[in-house]
C-alpha cells in the first residue's frame, strides 16, 4: 500500500478541523485516502477546509458543533455514522490558548473557558465515539497536547493546566480500554504558525520574553513542517501503532524507535521518567 492509500477505507473525525493544526491533519489524512469528518464552530472555516480537500480529490463532511456541548457533539457523531458508518479514528485538535499573563491578572472565566474547551471538549468527544469502538474492538483516538503539558509554562497557566490534565486523561482512558483493542494516545505537534502564534505576539510583555522570541521564530520559519506532523499522526492512526497506547509522543521524538520496539515506552509517559 502506497502512502497515498494508507488510510483508504478509514473514516476519521477531526475536531478543530477548520484551522491550525487540526486543518493540517485533515488535509493530510484526506490526501491519504481517508474520509474526513470536519468538526468546528465556524461555518466559514469548515466550508473552506472542505473545499480544499475536495479540490485535491479527497472526501470530507462538515460537522458544525461546539465541543463544549455534549448534545452537539453527539449529534455530529451520529450524523457521520449515518452517512459513512463507523468512526475508525478520532483526532481531538480543538483547543484554545486562553488568557495570557500571570494568574493573578487573568480573568477566572477566561481561564475556566480554556479548560472547558481543551479538556472537557475532548472528554465529551471521546465519550461519544468510544462505546462503538469498544463494541467493534477496534479504534484509535489521538489528542493533541501542547506547550506546558510536559514542563511548566509561566503566563500560560490555563493552557498548560488543561493540556497536562488532557495527557493524564488520555493515559487513564487508555488503561480503561486496554482489553478492547482501542489505542488512545497524545500527539505533541510542536510549534507551528497558527493564530495562537499571533496571540502570543500581541500579548507582548504579558507572555514573557522567551515566549515572544519563540513565537517570532515560528512566524519567521513556519515552525514544524505540516508533513512531519502528518507522518506522526499517520503512525498513531494506523495498525503500525497497535502496540502503543497511553503515550504522549512529540513530533520531534525519535518515535520510529517506538514503532519498532527499540525504546522503553515509559519514556513517553506524562512524567517522562524511566524507572530504574
Amino acid at each position: 500500500m502506497t502512502d497515498t492509500q494508507v488510510l483508504a477505507g478509514k473514516n476519521i473525525l477531526i475536531t478543530g478541523a477548520g484551522r491550525g493544526i487540526g486543518k493540517r491533519l485533515a488535509l493530510g489524512m484526506a490526501a491519504r485516502g481517508a474520509k474526513v469528518g470536519l468538526l468546528a464552530r465556524s461555518r466559514g472555516e469548515l466550508d473552506l477546509a472542505q473545499l480544499e480537500i475536495e479540490q485535491a480529490g479527497g472526501i470530507a463532511m462538515r460537522l458544525r458543533a461546539d465541543v463544549r456541548d455534549g448534545d452537539q457533539v453527539a449529534a455530529a457523531v451520529d450524523r457521520m455514522r449515518v452517512h459513512w458508518g463507523s468512526i475508525d479514528v478520532l483526532v481531538c485538535a480543538a483547543g484554545i490558548q486562553g488568557p495570557i499573563g500571570p494568574l493573578t491578572e487573568v480573568s477566572p472565566k477566561a481561564w475556566w473557558d480554556t479548560v472547558e474547551t481543551n479538556l472537557h471538549g475532548m472528554m465529551l468527544t471521546a465519550r461519544a465515539v468510544l462505546p462503538e469502538m469498544i463494541a467493534r474492538r477496534s479504534g484509535k483516538i489521538i489528542a493533541l497536547s501542547g506547550g506546558g503539558s510536559l514542563t511548566p509554562r509561566p503566563n500560560f497557566s490555563a493552557y498548560a493546566a488543561s493540556k497536562t490534565a488532557l495527557v493524564r486523561l488520555i493515559e487513564t482512558l487508555a488503561m480503561e480500554v486496554v482489553d478492547h483493542n482501542v489505542q488512545i494516545n497524545c500527539m505533541a505537534p510542536g510549534g507551528a504558525y497558527t493564530s495562537m502564534t499571533d496571540e502570543i505576539l500581541a500579548a507582548g510583555d504579558r507572555a514573557g520574553w522567551k515566549e515572544i522570541e519563540d513565537a517570532k521564530q515560528v512566524r519567521m520559519t513556519g515552525g514544524v513542517p505540516p508533513e512531519k506532523q502528518v507522518q506522526l499522526a499517520l503512525f498513531l492512526a494506523t495498525e503500525r501503532s497497535n502496540h502503543v497506547s497511553g503515550r504522549v509522543v512529540h513530533v520531534n521524538d525519535d518515535w520510529k524507535k517506538l514503532e519498532t520496539g527499540q525504546i522503553n515506552q515509559e519514556v513517553y509517559t506524562l512524567r517522562r521518567v524511566v524507572k530504574p
